[in-house]
């Protein structure tokens, strides 16, 4: 979906390709191809993590392969298309296709060299896909293998960050390492991750300092293409392992979720706990209604027995039980014990529960709904504004190479009309909230907090923290804040905290203006 500040820009590229010669016009209509593109996510994480599973989780379709093998070790794009097709892109930049195979996954084979591989670019037709793009990552400093000299290269030297006006406060942070990916990356599937709009980063139990550190590392690299104070969240993986058996894993996982977003407060906006077993099975239709009716079946057992069989995975499978040894590892491969011991409470409760409905719970108690609504609240303004800050970049570099002087000073015009607009200050606002968030320009703890509210946000009652407070209300404690922005700006600050408490000040004045609403005479 196009917000409304690439939209306008999109508006605008029409327009202009019917003023321009014809080489500048085709360079304004690929950019304006790019603003209708979805959100690109990247997910990253060490491997094993999880991460193929909660892809196939997002994407509806359990397509990429969750075991170890050639495609689990390069950069995999899923993006929506008319057909189901995988091509393996080169670096050479020649595409061979493949079928996926009998189980509808990519070929753990990709009949190429991995040396030639760039990435794998993946189409199909999930309709999950129509608004998010998916990038499936190497698994991050992984044991078996060291960071390679060639992947160090890569991140090293990947795209710089846009700027989006002459008067933008800064360019993105550099880079201060590189993302230790366990993949001899190069340059194209470096580009691939870089181009990602957000980071999601997938971890299991505790953060170790290494992971902390890659995802600096990869949270900066992807954030050379983006202007946001915010580029990633992380996902607590494998929540179901957190305790033994059967046992519900919420009431340690959320706690363990809270302290581990505190400790990744510079990278992540957020930390979301998720079962990604539970996720994949429940969104890729893998239970189906004879799973349902085993289920039932082991339900009606007493409970000692079923508490004696959910005890391990290695006592379900061998102790004496209404299921063959085939359908309990296929329950098993889906579910794993929290998730049989959920379905199992269900029919207890219902014992006819619809499958359809199960699905549903299972979904549920996965986590994944929050971290969808996560998803979008943190990073669909923030595309929007990516997306409009990329494409008058690149009008504002394509007018400094085109030769007619008539088409230069269209292009220019149009850049400056734009960023005259107030709605377009949000860029710099996100340009400002970066250099903050990752303490390139120190700032209070508090005074940062607001600023990231107020740059990653259109909802005044939550930039506000006022969340039941009326017009009135609300315009008045904008006002208060540009005031204090601009004390802040004057007295209480040096030259790059002053740059930026003026940006926060003209923005929360321009809070306070949309509140009020237009002047009527």
């Amino acid at each position: 979906m196009t917000g409304p500040l690439s939209a306008t820009v999109a508006t605008l590229c029409d327009q202009l390709r019917g003023e321009l010669g014809p080489d500048p016009a085709q360079q304004v209509g690929q950019i304006r191809d790019r603003l209708g593109e979805p959100l690109r996510v990247a997910i990253a994480g060490r491997l094993k993590a999880g991460k193929s599973t909660l892809v196939n989780a997002l994407i509806g379709r359990r397509v990429a392969p969750t075991a170890v093998g050639e495609c689990t070790r390069v950069v995999t794009r899923f993006r929506y298309g008319p057909a189901d097709r995988v091509d393996v892109v080169c670096r050479d930049g020649d595409r061979r296709s493949l079928p996926l195979d009998d189980d509808g996954m990519i070929p753990q084979r990709l009949g190429v060299p991995a040396g030639r591989v760039a990435y794998v670019d993946v189409t199909l037709t999930s309709a999950k896909l129509r608004d998010l793009t998916v990038v499936d990552t190497p698994g991050l400093a992984s044991t078996d293998t060291g960071v390679s000299a060639r992947a160090r290269e890569a991140v090293g030297t990947a795209p710089q960050a846009i700027s989006t006006a002459p008067q933008a406060i800064s360019t993105a942070p550099q880079a201060t390492g590189t993302a230790p990916f366990d993949a001899d990356i190069d340059d194209a599937s470096a580009a691939e991750v870089a181009a990602a709009e957000a980071v999601v980063y997938v971890f299991t139990q505790a953060v170790r300092a290494d992971d902390a550190e890659a995802l600096e590392a990869f949270r900066a690299a992807s954030a050379r293409l983006s202007s946001s104070p915010v580029n990633a969240i992380g996902v607590l993986g494998k929540v179901d392992t957190l305790v033994a058996g059967a046992a519900d894993p919420w009431p340690v996982a959320g706690p363990l979720a809270a302290q581990q977003a505190q400790l990744l407060g510079r990278t992540v906006s957020d930390v979301v706990p998720v079962a990604g077993l539970l996720a994949e099975t429940a969104e890729a239709g893998r239970l189906t209604g004879a799973d349902g009716a085993a289920l039932r079946e082991l339900a009606r057992l007493p409970a000692g027995r079923l508490r004696l069989l959910l005890a391990s995975a290695d006592l379900f499978r061998t102790r004496p039980g209404p299921l063959g040894a085939e359908q309990r590892e296929r329950l098993l491969d889906r579910l794993d014990l929290y998730g049989i011991g959920f379905a199992l409470a269900q029919y207890a409760a219902e014992p006819g529960l619809p499958t359809a409905e199960l699905v549903r719970r299972l979904e549920a108690a996965s986590g994944l709904p929050r971290l969808r609504n996560t998803l979008d609240e943190t990073f669909r303004w923030r595309s929007d504004a990516i997306k409009a800050g990329w494409a008058l970049s690149r009008l504002d570099r394509l007018a400094g190479r085109v030769r007619d002087p008539r088409d230069r000073d269209r292009l220019r015009d149009t850049v400056q009309r734009l960023l005259r607009d107030p709605a377009y200050h949000r860029l710099r606002l996100l340009d400002a909230a970066q250099r903050v968030a990752t303490g390139d320009v120190p700032m209070p703890a508090d005074w940062e907090a607001e600023l990231t509210r107020l740059a990653t946000s259109d909802d005044p009652r939550w930039i506000l923290r006022l969340p039941a407070a009326g017009p009135a209300e609300l315009a008045a404690a904008a006002t208060a804040a540009a005031n204090r922005w601009r004390v802040y700006a004057v007295a209480g600050a040096g030259p790059a905290q002053s740059r930026v408490a003026q940006v926060a000040h003209r923005g929360f004045q321009l809070l306070a203006q949309q509140i009020r609403g237009p002047v009527t005479r």
